[in-house]
């Protein structure tokens, strides 16, 4: 079953609304850093991983007139590469300001017209069955409910559409998880808060990863809250996982 409620619990949160006040201020705080550290801390796999996903739903993405959202975009880097493979506008949500302006800045280098809005993906303000596509790359494990943003998207995608959920996992490999765990827990929390200025947030990211549910786990909450044909896709040794479900 899942668990209601279940979702994000950084540390002195108690409630969902306080996990969410918690989240948009740290990635505020780092927001000016995001991307040098995504890419210094993956060594740069974050652009494969991404890429993966593109990849993945480009047959969504050529359907005539696909209305597509990349929710969670933070600085837009999968939104960009949506847009770039579909050939046509996407819209880009997130609830932390400071991450649209890096996005819309972004944007702006490249000439494109991507709609954002600034938007909780608990509460999307979407009409019901209006999505061909939803994306979210690193961003669904830090809801504040787990169960309300998949529902969420089943409400606004139509049926067919797809949910492209892109995020941290569990290594499967003992050995691999191990030497994870510990650049996760000692050298991420460190370099991450050196150069960002903001050490709770990447010691947040760890917490985060460790709590989140594991491929095979986070497939079957899925099917649980709804969506069909769920699939996924382990990268990396399993320490990223890209699912792909149906309506």
């Amino acid at each position: 079953m899942i668990t209601a409620g279940k979702g994000t619990t950084p540390q002195g949160a108690a409630s969902e609304q306080e996990a969410s006040r918690w989240v948009r201020g740290m990635f505020g705080r780092i927001a000016g850093r995001y991307d040098l550290l995504n890419h210094l801390l993956s060594f740069n796999l974050d652009k494969r991983w991404r890429k993966h996903a593109v990849n993945r739903v480009a047959d969504v993405l050529q359907r005539p007139n696909a209305r597509v959202l990349d929710l969670c975009c933070g600085t837009g880097d999968v939104l960009l590469a949506l847009e770039a493979r579909a050939g046509h506008s996407v819209l880009g949500s997130d609830f932390c300001h400071p991450m649209l302006v890096e996005a819309n800045r972004k944007i702006a280098a490249r000439s494109f017209r991507t709609p954002l809005f600034e938007a909780d993906a608990l509460s999307l303000p979407l009409a019901d069955n209006s999505l061909d596509l939803i994306t979210v790359a690193f961003g669904f494990r830090n809801l504040a409910n787990y169960e309300r943003g998949m529902k969420e998207m089943l409400r606004v995608l139509k049926p067919g559409g797809v949910a492209a959920v892109l995020e941290f996992s569990k290594p499967t490999n003992a050995a691999f998880a191990a030497l994870y765990g510990f650049f996760s827990t000692k050298v991420l929390p460190f370099v991450g808060g050196l150069i960002s200025g903001s050490s709770d947030a990447y010691s947040y990211l760890p917490e985060s990863i460790g709590k989140f549910p594991g491929a095979v786990d986070l497939a079957a909450q899925m099917r649980q809250a709804g969506f069909s044909q769920v699939e996924f896709d382990r990268l990396t040794g399993g320490a990223v996982a890209l699912h792909l479900a149906r309506k």
